[in-house]
């Protein structure tokens, strides 16, 4: 499937959402509901009330937004139906609750959102790791590029799904083999680290080449950071598989491994860089979720 842009074709890019990590740093919640559908505030309109959205639901709109109508969900199997249900279109809602036509607005238009899509589900039976739940999209890939995003964070800018629209774009516009967002970190050795170099800019991106990727190091060797935001071909695939095998009895598998395989096969790994005022919030931990929630609460 294209659409038009510039007066050109473009094929439209697959998209994969992870809610498949264990989320132990914010237990006992994630004993039973997962941390992904925690709610932030977003406002549908200038003047319009702020609403609340879970976190996967404001995900689900900036794939969309960049561009991508074909979703992989990778999920646990006990979350499996929980996730389903939400993404589903439930008309004996829009009846129970037609008396109160104001409050059904934002649901109409994400049911409008949801049939333009087609979305599949991928079971990640045991948490391995980021690495791993990324693999378990790959029969429903296929071939194409895709749009990659943990659906523990989103991007907070003026316009739903920009920054990832221009990865996809310099992806296949360039014919690139991965394309990260990154940003300045003031502990990176908490974050997988990317090493980079100028390389201009594409957009109002700031663009970077990248020439290596680690994963939490000692001794960090830039302040980058990656985001766990990605465009990528699926050559992705064989290289996370490839990591797995070098890392043999890891407990996790780690989607930088990955991307540092692509770089030892000789890949062109490209990143750009999330600048303010675009934000990237997480509900990983109970502190970063409350920042999240006033950040979103101001900004509504």
């Amino acid at each position: 499937m294209t659409d038009r842009e510039g007066g050109r074709a473009r094929r439209r890019l697959a998209g994969v959402l992870t809610l498949a990590g264990e989320g132990s740093r914010m237990l006992p919640w994630s004993r039973s509901l997962r941390k992904e559908f925690l709610p932030l505030f977003d406002r549908p309109a200038a003047g319009e009330e702020p609403i609340l959205k879970p976190v996967a639901h404001l995900v689900v709109e900036t794939l969309t937004g960049a561009g991508a109508d074909d979703l992989t969900l990778v999920v646990q199997p006990r979350d499996r139906a929980t996730v389903e249900n939400y993404f589903s279109i439930d008309t004996t809602l829009l009846r129970r609750i037609g008396r109160h036509p104001d409050r059904l607005t934002e649901t109409r238009e994400f049911y409008r959102r949801l049939r333009g899509l087609r979305i599949r589900y991928a079971v990640q039976r045991t948490p391995r790791g980021f690495g791993d739940a990324v693999l378990r999209a790959e029969r429903s890939v296929g071939d194409r590029p895709f749009l990659l995003h943990a659906s523990d964070a989103y991007i907070a800018e003026g316009k739903r799904g920009e920054s990832m629209r221009a990865m996809g774009d310099l992806l296949v516009g360039e014919d690139l083999d991965a394309v990260l967002l990154v940003r300045p970190v003031r502990d990176p050795k908490r974050y997988g680290v990317v090493e980079v170099r100028p390389e201009g800019r594409f957009r109002s991106f700031r663009r970077f080449g990248v020439v290596g990727v680690e994963e939490k190091p000692e001794r960090p060797r830039s302040r980058w950071a990656a985001t766990a935001a990605y465009a990528f071909r699926p050559e992705i695939f064989d290289a996370v598989r490839s990591a797995a095998r070098d890392h043999r009895g890891a407990p996790e598998l780690e989607l930088t491994w990955g991307i540092e395989e692509l770089l030892r096969r000789g890949r062109r790994v490209d990143a750009v860089v999330l600048a303010p005022p675009a934000r990237w919030l997480s509900v990983g931990s109970p502190e970063q979720y409350l920042r999240a929630l006033q950040f979103t609460h101001r900004r509504s």
